[in-house]
């Protein structure tokens, strides 16, 4: 082949590339480069991947998926899955979904559902329940975070026994000085709700012990050997707080691989902001589509 058609591929290939619109790029938590092969690696040598999303993502959710399937492929049923988006006492009816003890319909109308269910989770628990997995649902029923929201942690002792099950040991552990509960008072509304304008200093405490509660719940049901992937929205675990906090005090000697999604103008470079926030930082288009608004 001549020189000047060589030049003429080059140019069109370079052309080609430069017009390209990734839905996404990788980075690590210090900025570097990376692929969804970095990402899956990490995963399977870990105990528990926390996979922070944006709720109304859709890149985010496929990725959990792809991701997801990866795991199975290296783990099989020693892959067991859960999330924030299901609540403890809803637990015998998923348990009861995947044993075809009730219908479908029977779950889907009795299970709390997010609105963005039947897009962005059906599928996590389609593939839970079609490849004989355990899904664990993790988090505080919500009736019980709005108690602490509104009365603090010694709401709780209000609470039957038999109640209590669905949260995590009391007394609570709780330092108002961590980041992720400190910046709560300042972020406002944008976090969830405000009193007469004024955030209630019970909001990061609510935040807490969901924390709190999805950290006793992964370590009551992950067993040595097995690797727990973990679905929640991302200020759950960034900056390995939230969560992962409660975890370590749990079991310190739990593996951890954390994932945050996050949005950015320009995704050809991880922002300073963005830096940090997880060990693999899923940098996605500001313009990309919601799944609901």
């Amino acid at each position: 082949m001549k020189l000047p058609a060589i030049l003429f591929i080059l140019t069109m290939s370079l052309q080609s590339f430069s017009q390209d619109k990734p839905a996404y790029k990788i980075f690590t938590g210090e900025g570097k480069r990376a692929d969804y092969e970095d990402v899956l690696k990490a995963a399977n040598k870990s105990d528990v991947v926390f996979f922070g999303e944006l709720h109304d993502n859709p890149i985010a959710h496929w990725l959990e998926l792809e991701l997801t399937k990866g795991l199975f492929a290296e783990k099989g049923k020693d892959l067991i899955m859960s999330a924030e988006m299901f609540e403890k006492d809803n637990q015998i009816l998923i348990d009861e979904y995947f044993a075809g003890i009730i219908k479908e319909t029977s779950f889907e109308s009795e299970v709390r559902l997010w609105k963005n269910y039947s897009t962005d989770y059906k599928p996590l628990l389609n593939f839970a329940k079609g490849n004989g997995l355990k899904f664990v649902a993790t988090n505080i029923p919500r009736r019980y975070a709005a108690v602490v929201s509104s009365g603090g942690f010694e709401a709780l002792q209000k609470i039957s026994p038999e109640e209590l099950k669905y949260i995590a040991p009391l007394p609570i552990e709780y330092d108002p000085e961590l980041a992720c509960y400190k910046d709560m008072l300042s972020m406002g509304s944008s976090i969830g709700g405000s009193m007469e304008g004024k955030v209630s200093e019970n909001l990061p405490k609510a935040q807490a012990i969901k924390d709190a509660t999805m950290a006793n719940s992964i370590v009551n049901n992950w067993q040595k050997g097995q690797t727990l992937i973990h679905f929640n929205g991302s200020y759950h675990s960034d900056r390995h707080m939230g969560i992962l906090w409660y975890l370590n005090k749990y079991n310190p000697s739990i593996k951890v691989v954390t994932i945050s999604a996050v949005l950015q103008d320009d995704i050809e470079k991880i922002s300073d902001e963005n830096k940090g926030l997880a060990d693999f930082v899923i940098v996605i288009p500001s313009s990309m589509t919601s799944t609901y608004k």
